[in-house]
């Protein structure tokens, strides 16, 4: 089993003291497998994907068991995420012109993770960069590397952002509502391309949304979450 999560718990404190954001979440996930994530607004979708990369806010209390290939990441230390996060786990955030850095060039961001965990020259991490923005299928991959965020568009932005999170080949990939703000021949390309990525590579993928339509085509299985609890799960 790639990933076993077991009883989940996220507490938030804040001035009025702690609340409970995700309570008890249990699900497992397979080499190649895709598990979508579904519910409304405020219900603990990302909180629990960012539970999984270790990247939940500084308020935050993760309980409960998170495995991943065996290895527990609840407690692990900063260090030994971050040799994680990027290279074995990888996450496509959910709105590309907040997580990419306005003020780096785009083939770098995407170069950076080959950089840090391939060890490669900063030259050689930015050709391999025009070689997946070309893999994403952009349209003119090397203008897209010598380009700002801002000069891209959404669709551009978020297959920037796919491109750096397969760099390394990780076994798991988490989709945080990959399509928000994108219109809708966009977002059906951007789904199509992150199927055919995982098939192609046989990655896991955790597909998170709210719309049950975007998960039904696209996921094995899907768990349904509700103020922060697992209702169903199929």
């Amino acid at each position: 089993m790639l990933l076993e999560v077991s009883n989940l718990a996220v507490d938030l404190t804040g001035p009025g003291g702690a609340g409970r954001i995700v309570s008890g979440g249990t699900f497992a996930l397979d080499e190649g497998e895709s598990l979508g994530v579904v519910g409304e607004s405020g219900s603990g979708k990302t909180m629990t994907a960012l539970a999984l990369m270790g990247l939940t806010p500084e308020n935050a209390r993760v309980s409960g068991s998170i495995r991943f290939e065996g290895r527990e990441l609840v407690g692990l230390s900063e260090e030994a995420m971050l040799a994680l996060r990027g290279d074995r786990i990888a996450m496509i955030f959910q709105e590309p012109m907040t997580a990419l850095n306005p003020l780096h060039r785009v083939g770098a961001q995407v170069a950076e993770p080959l950089v840090l965990h391939r060890g490669m020259t900063r030259e050689a991490a930015f050709d391999r960069a025009v070689q997946l923005l070309d893999h994403v299928r952009l349209a003119d991959p090397e203008r897209a590397a010598h380009a700002y965020p801002f000069a891209l568009s959404g669709g551009e932005r978020q297959r920037a952002m796919i491109a750096m999170a397969i760099g390394c080949g990780p076994r798991l990939v988490i989709a945080d509502e990959p399509t928000t703000a994108l219109d809708v021949t966009v977002q059906a390309r951007i789904l199509a391309l992150i199927d055919g990525l995982r098939t192609e590579s046989g990655m896991a993928l955790i597909l998170v949304s709210h719309d049950l339509a975007v998960v039904a085509g696209h996921c094995d299985r899907i768990i349904v979450l509700y103020a922060g609890v697992i209702m169903e799960s199929g």
